[in-house]
């Protein structure tokens, strides 16, 4: 008996840009970073580390003499740093506020900030969970401690209390959450934790069977496998639904296609916000992320790039 199976193939287009470089000279902050060459040290909030540091070390070889020091730590952090102006570069998920921008202007800077991908807001759970389809509305039932056990949302689940662990207190994850998904209301639950980082997410789901994590996407990603379809195999990724019930036909995981067409609930745009009065190494990288060669980076990582044509073909593999 012949079975077909269909698959969705994600192309990307991209516009033909110019990435050049120039020279540049100290000033009187004591820089000396050209557009190609020098030594910067950068922010970027943790929860986007593999994406950034792979555009990192894909600008470094194309521009050996420029070194980029990243230092991750949580949104707040970043953003603090980027206002005083004790960084010249951030990656985050937010824009700058009206308020944020008046006060880098007051100091005679002008902020430019950079979409340059989305990635999807991802809820994992231990590889021996089968209980893997789950709907927007129960997620966010969760998140207000309205629901606390498995089983009241997966009838006679024996799993017991839901324990639902976040990167970092500060960090862009939860603060997405708390706008986007709760309406500034905060997170509540008895079980409830925060790791230091994404890695300590994963490693807590992956020791914990009750577990729920939530993790931005690019963390998941199996490198192992060039199409982008399957994530880590230590843990499972949920599927979500935008209906009453979730269903396997009905439920998506944080694929590029379906962050792209909507399907997916939980998107978030990754920015880079660049004040550099000189123009030169942070406005350099920033401008290599959102250049054809850098949204194809982004786009083989397993999200989705801010720039390009998107082209999505249905394939069906007949199989005996």
């Amino acid at each position: 008996m012949k079975q077909s199976k269909f698959y969705i193939i994600v192309g990307l287009i991209l516009p033909s840009l110019f990435f050049f470089s120039c020279s540049g000279k100290k000033d009187k902050s004591g820089r000396t970073d050209t557009r190609s060459s020098g030594t910067i040290q950068f922010v970027a909030d943790e929860s986007f580390s593999p994406i950034i540091e792979e555009l990192r070390e894909q600008f470094e070889f194309q521009f050996p003499k420029a070194k980029l020091q990243a230092q991750y730590t949580n949104e707040t952090e970043g953003m603090k740093q980027i206002t005083d102006m004790k960084t010249n570069l951030l990656f985050t998920s937010r824009a700058l506020k009206p308020n944020e921008v008046a006060y880098i202007r007051k100091n005679n800077r002008i902020p430019e900030v950079f979409p340059i991908g989305y990635d999807g807001l991802s809820f994992i759970v231990n590889r021996t969970n089968n209980d893997t389809c789950i709907t927007v509305k129960d997620i966010k039932r969760i998140l207000r401690g309205e629901v606390t056990d498995w089983s009241q949302i997966y009838e006679g689940s024996k799993r017991g209390k839901i324990e639902l662990v976040f990167d970092n207190k500060e960090s862009a994850t939860v603060r997405y959450v708390v706008d986007s998904l709760l309406e500034g209301k905060t997170i509540e639950g008895e079980y409830m934790y925060a790791a230091k980082n994404s890695k300590d997410v994963v490693d807590y789901v992956d020791k914990t069977p009750n577990a729920i994590g939530v993790i931005g996407s690019n963390w998941l990603n199996d490198r192992r496998d060039s199409t982008n379809t399957t994530f880590k195999k230590n843990i499972h990724v949920m599927s979500i639904s935008l209906q009453e019930k979730a269903t396997p036909m009905n439920s998506w995981k944080p694929y590029q296609a379906y962050l792209l067409d909507g399907r997916y609930p939980f998107v978030r745009t990754i920015y880079a916000i660049v004040v550099d009065p000189r123009k030169a190494l942070p406005w350099s990288f920033a401008n290599y992320i959102t250049s054809p060669k850098g949204q194809l980076i982004v786009f083989k990582s397993g999200l989705l790039p801010y720039r390009g044509d998107i082209v999505i073909k249905s394939v069906s593999v007949k199989r005996n």
